[in-house]
């Protein structure tokens, strides 16, 4: 029996579907790439139908039309992330960051916090296969958590999603089944600056054969994606999937061979790249989407051997502290999955963690090792969690340190113009000795 007459009873328009949200209601989108547009749109056009409707995201690549102005009092935010896109919303005060727990823990979060346990999901998945299971395409992440805790869930089968393995959802528990082929949101790729290949060659140079790894997305990964050509059976256990680590795959130097769980597969919470990438992870056996809470625990992160997360950040202090968040005391971004797969790292036997920044900002006018955070400032990765600092010269290894050794080896990878002040900042704080 063709699926569309096994569900016909459930399917409908996104208009009809979405207008059984009321008033009052919380409702989830499925996060980033696998954000459902129709589904969006038809919530957006009711909007003077609606008061006070809770609208729990994350970060979304889409128009993020939602976040406008003119709905104040219809809609109210609830932000798990705050990316570019609702960055002025937050400031100005028309969304709430919830900024009070790592990302492997949001499920748990959906389900205890009665503030967020959603009245409905608002999911994208692929077409059924024969037993009338979907794949949660490129975004898996919080999005199987949020259809797992929410009373009612909306569903766009959109036929251009991939279809990835791992865990899928089963048609059969959606409430409304909406059909629409919206185009994926594709992710773009920049080009490494002379200072971000340098910070590349240096972490690369850490990543050893056999190693587990851990991108991000942006010009950095992408250059140590390239830098890693040469290495031996790595495997991927990450929070995103990249289009720099299908090129790897294509190279023979991903094999997941030597990955101590889930051997032979990269594993993720979510792909991000171009329809290249999509297409060649769909029905890939080589590629399998879980759910945040399995990715990102660092409990489950560190079983994998020579685990190595690589992460971006905004400033480090001579402490080692990490401050991944937050611009001149407010907040800029969020704190994704870093501190989770720098726990997971840790506690891999030969895993390493490694946090890349840029040793300079604004035309190389302020330093990004700092004496101390500013107030407001907050720290998202303690001194007690961190292991590799890298900037463009060279690698400051903190791990079982003395704090005058964090000193100095962080000065050390300092930009030149900023490590006389740096010094006698750390002698001021007693970090190094006055003399001697």
């Amino acid at each position: 029996m063709d699926w569309h007459e096994k569900y016909k009873d459930k399917m409908t328009t996104a208009a009809e579907a979405v207008s059984h949200i009321k008033s009052g209601d919380k409702v989830i989108f499925a996060d980033w790439i696998g954000e459902p547009p129709a589904l969006v749109q038809a919530l957006v056009d009711r909007y003077q139908e609606l008061e006070h409707v809770e609208i729990i995201h994350g970060m979304s690549p889409g128009p993020n039309a939602y976040l406008d102005e003119k709905y104040t009092g219809h809609f109210h935010h609830t932000s798990l992330f705050i990316g570019p896109k609702s960055r002025a919303a937050y400031h100005e005060g028309r969304v709430d960051y919830l900024g009070g727990t790592t990302f492997s823990r949001w499920p748990d979060m959906f389900e205890k916090n009665p503030d967020l346990n959603p009245h409905w999901a608002m999911i994208q998945v692929t077409p059924p296969d024969e037993n009338g299971m979907c794949s949660y395409g490129n975004t898996c992440c919080f999005t199987e958590p949020a259809a797992r805790t929410a009373k009612n869930i909306i569903v766009q089968i959109n036929a251009n999603m991939p279809f990835v393995g791992g865990k899928l959802f089963e048609l059969n528990r959606a409430d409304y089944i909406v059909e629409e082929n919206s185009p994926l949101y594709p992710i773009g790729r920049a080009e490494p600056n002379e200072k971000i290949q340098k910070i590349a060659d240096y972490c690369a140079g850490l990543v050893e054969d056999g190693a587990t790894i851990q991108l991000g997305i942006g010009a950095l990964p992408d250059a140590i994606a390239r830098n890693l050509m040469d290495k031996k059976d790595l495997g991927v256990h990450s929070e995103t999937l990249t289009e720099a680590m299908m090129e790897l795959v294509q190279a023979g130097v991903i094999t997941n061979k030597r990955k101590t769980i889930n051997p032979g597969i990269c594993v993720g919470a979510q792909a991000a790249g171009s329809e290249a990438f999509y297409r060649f992870i769909d029905h890939n056996p080589m590629f399998q989407m879980q759910p945040v809470d399995y990715v990102n625990d660092p409990y489950v992160i560190g079983q994998n051997y020579k685990q190595t997360s690589i992460n971006a950040c905004l400033e480090v202090d001579l402490q080692g502290q990490v401050n991944s968040e937050t611009v001149n005391g407010r907040q800029y971004s969020g704190i994704g999955g870093q501190l989770d797969h720098v726990r997971g790292a840790r506690i891999s036997e030969g895993g390493k963690s490694i946090i890349a920044l840029n040793s300079t900002a604004k035309n190389d006018t302020v330093s990004r090792i700092v004496p101390y955070f500013q107030p407001g400032n907050v720290t998202t990765i303690s001194r007690y969690d961190v292991d590799y600092i890298v900037t463009e010269y060279g690698v400051a290894q903190l791990r079982y340190k003395t704090v005058r050794q964090r000193a100095e080896a962080l000065i050390a990878v300092a930009h030149p113009k900023f490590r006389e002040e740096l010094t006698d900042k750390a002698k001021e704080m007693g970090l190094i000795p006055m003399k001697g």
